[in-house]
């Protein structure tokens, strides 16, 4: 589509990089209000340390993951893993490092932690939905090739999905993914019946909805077992098995 969004001379505002600032700007927003209704004891400072810390990792992560699955891609050039502007952050690598950094922040100042991963779960889901518009402009997590009539064609020479063919708009149905989930966590905040119960259910969604997204991705990204799993779906059926053990056993500990 359009990878760069606005170019003048060698100044460059790349799609990627402003879906995801966009993203956290919103989210962050969001997060401030949500906080200030809530009966949470979190002061906006914390809000502000515990997001950085969680933003940072996020990124970290996913793209570390990222690097290894194109580790030789890398290998020649290994500080090009740092250039954000081509797109390439890994869900699951960012969600891994950023839940173990903000989890470990929380511990240490004594917050809530499964009242805030439920405040802030739907907001992970929009998060998602921003990013993916940014692969969407990138062209990167493309899909394969289709004949459907939605099916869209990608003839910008800088984008990273192949030119001139019908793929399936992966990176829409990920888009539309993390919109649905950001509403329906939404409205089960209200029906909740024990704390964490929002944030495993984020997990378990995503991974269930990423898992059948994954077999129409056309763009490598790794695989286990030779290629009957890729790397996101290996790790989306570990995560699917223990956020359904957690949401059992939570339920019968806390659940009213």
């Amino acid at each position: 589509m359009y990878p760069i969004l606005i170019q003048i001379g060698s100044f460059k505002v790349y799609a990627y990089g402003f879906f995801i600032a966009l993203g956290f700007i919103t989210t962050f927003v969001l997060a401030s209000l949500r906080i200030r209704k809530s009966t949470i004891g979190i002061s906006f400072g914390n809000l502000i340390d515990l997001f950085f810390y969680t933003v940072l990792s996020a990124i970290i992560g996913s793209r570390l993951l990222f690097g290894l699955i194109h580790f030789n891609e890398y290998r020649q050039n290994p500080l090009q893993i740092f250039n954000l502007g081509e797109g390439g952050l890994v869900f699951y690598g960012g969600l891994v490092l950023a839940v173990g950094v903000s989890f470990w922040y929380m511990r240490w100042h004594r917050l809530p932690i499964w009242k805030i991963a439920d405040l802030f779960s739907p907001l992970i889901a929009l998060g998602l939905f921003f990013g993916r518009l940014g692969c969407f402009f990138a062209g990167c997590c493309y899909g394969k090739e289709t004949s459907l009539p939605w099916g869209v064609v990608f003839r910008n020479p800088h984008s990273l999905a192949p030119l001139n063919v019908m793929l399936h708009p992966t990176q829409l149905y990920e888009a539309a993914n993390g919109l649905a989930l950001f509403f329906f966590l939404n409205w089960m905040e209200k029906r909740k019946t024990f704390d964490g119960q929002i944030f495993w259910l984020l997990l378990l969604l995503y991974a269930l909805t990423r898992f059948f997204i994954e077999t129409l991705r056309g763009d490598p990204r790794g695989f286990f077992f030779g290629n009957l799993l890729s790397t996101s779906q290996g790790i989306g059926t570990l995560l699917a098995i223990f956020s359904l053990f957690m949401l059992f056993y939570m339920k019968k500990k806390y659940g009213r």
